[in-house]
């Protein structure tokens, strides 16, 4: 069988899908570009790296965790309103971050960036799920590339502003001119007719039932997703917020190193390779997924994620080691942004896609709580510990996708079926 979908499903979804990545590379800064203002907020207020990391959590939870609530609105009245609200709270945010002079005030705007990160971040990503049906993987993948790679064009201006204006000016011109942006884009966006609808044969099974989000949380499927997003997501955020004190650990950061006759210090080169990577793995293994299934996808990618942060801890002393490496890290670990929502989307229908898929993005706020956790772990400057636990917990998810979720989901697609079946005969 062969993908069927109206000509509601085609009209102007290619915009939609560009203005949503727009969208999204307009708040990546919020979390790629973190590493490059934490030590120069420490050399100015000399709160710690650690106290000025809860910022970080409190944004990931933030981003995170009221997406639910910020999705049932996109739901009901449509992307353009949530995605406008968001542009607004990322400028005031970054705004109040160039002014901070203490800590509530710096943990503050830290949830207000979170708030609005996650509006745009959810709307967007739903938005894409809900029209592209039958290319989810490969659509989510395109959309979270926009918040995966969108830091990398950014990492060398932001770090020029701050080495010549103070990381104060840099929160604020980049704040302004992204929130506008994102303004502007949201003017464009508008949800699909819900009868776009697509029922296909493959790898990936589309469910016909739409779960209402109080339906998806009562199945252990969701559950177990859940968790296996938490195992993967918990050592992608931990080298990602800290990958500037990493580098500085090691006695890398400032090394000069040159990779296809670029060259420049490990952490600028880094951080722009490991962005790019990063947005790549989005589509790439969204892509891989339509095809070869989500299972045996998130087997693969998990597997040589464990492989990526254990070569970090055996080489990453090494100047050039450590940007392959860890360049490895973001491209086996962005994929759970794709493969995440696509799953989600497959196993509990369109309608509430937003919704159910913002439930299981709170995974990552959850996963963020450990990233204060590594700080105390890695006080002495030895990260080894804290990269094995990284990588033993994407081995255990790796085998969780073959030998428990795809099961479960063939389960979920027969009794969802069976039951479908038993209401159209009542």
């Amino acid at each position: 069988m062969t993908t069927v979908a109206t000509d509601g499903e085609h009209s102007g979804r290619a915009l939609q899908l560009i203005v949503g990545i727009v969208c999204m590379v307009m708040i990546a800064n919020l979390q790629y570009g973190w590493n490059l203002f934490v030590n120069p907020i420490d050399h100015a207020h000399h709160w710690g790296r650690a106290a000025i990391q809860v910022a970080f959590s409190i944004f990931v939870l933030t981003e995170t965790w009221l997406v639910p609530v910020e999705s049932w609105f996109v739901d009901r009245f449509g992307p353009r309103i949530v995605v406008m609200i968001g542009g607004a709270l990322v400028a005031l945010a970054w705004a109040i971050d160039s002014i901070a002079s203490s800590l509530p005030v710096l943990y503050a705007a830290a949830a207000l960036s979170g708030i609005g990160a996650g509006a745009v971040y959810g709307t967007c990503l739903g938005n894409a799920l809900k029209w592209f049906v039958g290319r989810r993987g490969l659509a989510a993948g395109m959309t979270a590339a926009g918040f995966g790679a969108g830091a990398a064009a950014t990492v060398v201006p932001i770090r020029e502003v701050i080495s010549v204006y103070g990381y104060q000016s840099a929160f604020l011109w980049f704040g302004l001119a992204q929130g506008f942006v994102i303004l502007i884009a949201a003017q464009f966006l508008r949800a699909p007719p819900l009868k776009a609808v697509a029922f296909i044969s493959g790898p990936n099974l589309q469910i016909g039932h739409s779960f209402k989000p109080l339906e998806t949380v009562k199945t252990p499927l969701f559950w177990i997703l859940y968790l296996m997003f938490v195992l993967v997501a918990a050592g992608g955020l931990i080298v990602t917020a800290q990958l500037a004190s990493i580098a500085a650990d090691f006695g890398v950061a400032e090394s000069p190193v040159s990779i296809l006759g670029i060259t420049g210090t490990v952490l600028t080169l880094a951080l722009v390779v490991d962005n790019v990577l990063n947005g790549l793995a989005r589509p790439f293994f969204g892509w891989v997924s339509d095809r070869i299934g989500r299972e045996p996808t998130m087997f693969i990618a998990f597997m040589l994620a464990a492989v990526a942060i254990g070569s970090l801890a055996l080489y990453g002393h090494d100047p050039l080691l450590f940007v392959v490496t860890s360049g490895l890290i973001y491209f086996t670990w962005g994929e759970i942004y794709s493969l995440f929502p696509a799953t989600c989307t497959d196993s509990y229908g369109q309608q509430y896609a937003t919704t159910n898929a913002g439930m299981l993005y709170t995974a990552k706020g959850t996963a963020a709580l450990l990233v204060p956790l590594a700080n105390l772990v890695s006080r002495s400057g030895d990260w080894h510990q804290v990269l094995w636990m990284g990588a033993a917990a994407n081995v255990v998810a790796a085998l969780m996708a073959l030998v428990v979720l795809r099961p479960m989901r063939q389960a979920h697609r027969v009794r969802t079926g069976q039951n479908a079946n038993r209401a159209l005969s009542t």
